[in-house]
């Protein structure tokens, strides 16, 4: 189950618009509105993936006025992005040659093959990869 529980945390930030919220996110709390003026997207497909983030424990949030304000989970997705930042800087030579990791980067970021919202990682099942 743990492993699973991996999969899925990754799985997570591997979605396009997800990710942009949470790089959004590193740079101070935002409301809805203010995400979706900021990426350009719909507010209703914010709301969906800032769900997605608050129910894995990557946002928090805070009730100001009729306005819920989103913030990155600081005691843990902070450090880890962190961390994450430390490792690009020691290794992104080593990452950007990556053969296998840029042929499928540039299928999702960089062709017209897959809807914004395709995850970058085929879906996971129990057991192992669909």
């Amino acid at each position: 189950m743990k492993d699973l529980s991996y999969k899925l945390f990754f799985k997570a930030l591997a979605n396009r618009t997800r990710f942009e919220i949470v790089e959004l996110l590193r740079t101070g709390a935002k409301t809805v509105g203010e995400i979706s003026e900021r990426l350009g997207y719909e507010q209703s497909r914010i709301s969906h993936n800032l769900k997605c983030l608050e129910d894995c424990g990557f946002v928090t949030i805070q009730q100001n006025g009729k306005n819920r304000v989103y913030s990155l989970e600081p005691t843990t997705i902070l450090p880890i992005l962190a961390l994450i930042d430390e490792h690009i800087t020691r290794y992104h030579d080593h990452i950007e040659k990556c053969g296998i990791i840029q042929l499928r980067f540039h299928e999702i970021f960089e062709g017209d093959m897959k809807p914004v919202d395709e995850p970058i990682v085929p879906p996971i099942v129990e057991g192992g990869r669909q």
